[in-house]
C-alpha cells in the first residue's frame, strides 16, 4: 500500500508541483487548502492543474475539525499552506499571524495527538533579512538591518562598520535570522515550531527555506506573489517590470520543478530529519537582470524595467542561498538553468490572463507609509 502524504495549501503554486512530483514517484496525494480568492480567484474552484489522482479537502488550517480529517491516514505531512507576501503582512498583520502561526498551531496540536512519520515544513530566505558579506579585510559579517533614513537618502547598499565596501557572498543556513518583516517573523515561527514540537514528540521535522521560486502555475493576479510572477504580470499587460530601489539588488530565482525535487528528496533522507534547509540554486542575478531576461524571453525586450528609486520596509538589499547542506545531505542538484526555465514559464503564459495590480500594491503601501 502506498504512502499517503498530505500537503496543507497543496493546490497553490509550489504545493501542487511537490503532489506532482509525489503522484510520480509512487505516493498518494491528499491535499489540504482553503483555496483563498487572492490566490485562485472567486468561487473556491478545483485549480485544472491540480491532478485528477489527488484527493483535495477544502477547508482551514485553522479550523482543527478540518485538520484532523485531513490527518486521517496520512503517513507525512508538508505544511505550506500560509499567507504570502512581505510588503501585505505589514498591514494585514492579523490575517498573517491568524493563518501563518495560528494554522501552524492547528496543526502541530492535531499532530500530537496522532503523529506522523514526518513534518516537512515551508520557510523562506525572507528570514535572514540581509544575507551574508564580506568587509573590506575578507572578512564574513552579518549586518544590521538598513535605515530609514539611508533609504530616503537613496543609500542603497548596507553599510560597513569598520569601513571598505561590503560585497554580498551565499548565505548559509547557520546565518542568524534577523526579522525584518512580520512575514519574516511568521515563517520563523511555523519553522521553530515545528522543529521544536517534532523533537518533543519524535516526529522527525525538515525546515525547507525558499528562496524566489519561479515557474508555471503562479498566481499572476495576486501582486504579493514571487517577483517574477510579478514581472509577468506586467509584461502580459504590456507595461514594464516595476523595481524598487535601483534595480541591482542581487537575488536567486529558482524553477519550482527543481524545489518539488528538493522537497521530495528530504521526504525520504533520513539525513533531513532535523535540520533546514536553503532550497534554491547557485546562479544569482541581480533583480535588473532577471527582468530583462524575463521580458526578452517573452519577446518584449522594448519594456525596459521602470527603476523607481522607491523603497519598501521590509526589504533587504542581497540575499542569495548556499546550498551546498541540501547537496551534501540529500543528493541535491538544480537542474533548470534560467534561460530553460523561463522558455517553459513563456510557454504557460501564453494561455494566461493576468490582472495587473502592481501599482494598486504600491498604493496601498504608500498611503500606510510603508514605502517611499
Amino acid at each position: 500500500m502506498p504512502k499517503t502524504i498530505l500537503i496543507t495549501g497543496g493546490a497553490g503554486f509550489i504545493g501542487s508541483h511537490v503532489a506532482d512530483e509525489l503522484l510520480a514517484s509512487g505516493y498518494r496525494v491528499r491535499v489540504l487548502d482553503v483555496l483563498s480568492e487572492q490566490v485562485h480567484g472567486p468561487g473556491q474552484k478545483r485549480p485544472d492543474y491540480l491532478a485528477a489522482d489527488i484527493e483535495l479537502q477544502v477547508g482551514d488550517v485553522r479550523d482543527p475539525d478540518a485538520v484532523r480529517r485531513a490527518l486521517d491516514g496520512v503517513d507525512a505531512v508538508y505544511h505550506f499552506a500560509a499567507l504570502v507576501g512581505v510588503g501585505q503582512s505589514m498591514y494585514q498583520v492579523g490575517d498573517y499571524v491568524g493563518v501563518n502561526d495560528l494554522g501552524t498551531a492547528t496543526l502541530l496540536q492535531a499532530l500530537i495527538e496522532r503523529p506522523v512519520e514526518k513534518l516537512l515544513v515551508a520557510s523562506s530566505m525572507s528570514i535572514y533579512g540581509e544575507g551574508m558579506y564580506l568587509d573590506a579585510h575578507g572578512h564574513e559579517v552579518i549586518i544590521e538591518e538598513r535605515s530609514v533614513d539611508r533609504l530616503k537618502a537613496g543609500l542603497w547598499e548596507p553599510a560597513s562598520g569598520n569601513g571598505g565596501d561590503l560585497v554580498p557572498i551565499p548565505t548559509p543556513e547557520t546565518k542568524t535570522p534577523s526579522l525584518a518583516s512580520i512575514y519574516a517573523l511568521n515563517k520563523y515561527v511555523q519553522e521553530r515550531m515545528c522543529l521544536l514540537i517534532g523533537q518533543a514528540y519524535g516526529i522527525p521535522t525538515v525546515g525547507l527555506r525558499f528562496f524566489n521560486v519561479y515557474g508555471t502555475r503562479q498566481a499572476l493576479s495576486n501582486p504579493y506573489t514571487g517577483v517574477l510572477a510579478i514581472f509577468a504580470s506586467r509584461l502580459l499587460n504590456g507595461k514594464p517590470p516595476l523595481i524598487f530601489e535601483d534595480g541591482l539588488q542581487r537575488r536567486n530565482f529558482v524553477h519550482v520543478g527543481d524545489v518539488a525535487r528538493c522537497c521530495v528528496l528530504a521526504l525520504r533522507s533520513d539525513r533531513a530529519d532535523g535540520q533546514v534547509f536553503n532550497v534554491s540554486t547557485d546562479e544569482e542575478m541581480t533583480v535588473r537582470e532577471a527582468a530583462r531576461k524575463l521580458a526578452e524571453a517573452m519577446d518584449k525586450p522594448r519594456l525596459e524595467p521602470g527603476i523607481t528609486g522607491k523603497f519598501r520596509v521590509g526589504d533587504i538589499r542581497h540575499c542569495f542561498a548556499d546550498i551546498r547542506r541540501a547537496r551534501e545531505l540529500l543528493g541535491y542538484q538544480p537542474q533548470v538553468a534560467l534561460e530553460d526555465g523561463l522558455g517553459e514559464l513563456v510557454d504557460w503564459l501564453a494561455g494566461q490572463v493576468a490582472v495587473d495590480r502592481v501599482e494598486v500594491m504600491q498604493r496601498e503601501l504608500a498611503a500606510r507609509g510603508l514605502s517611499a
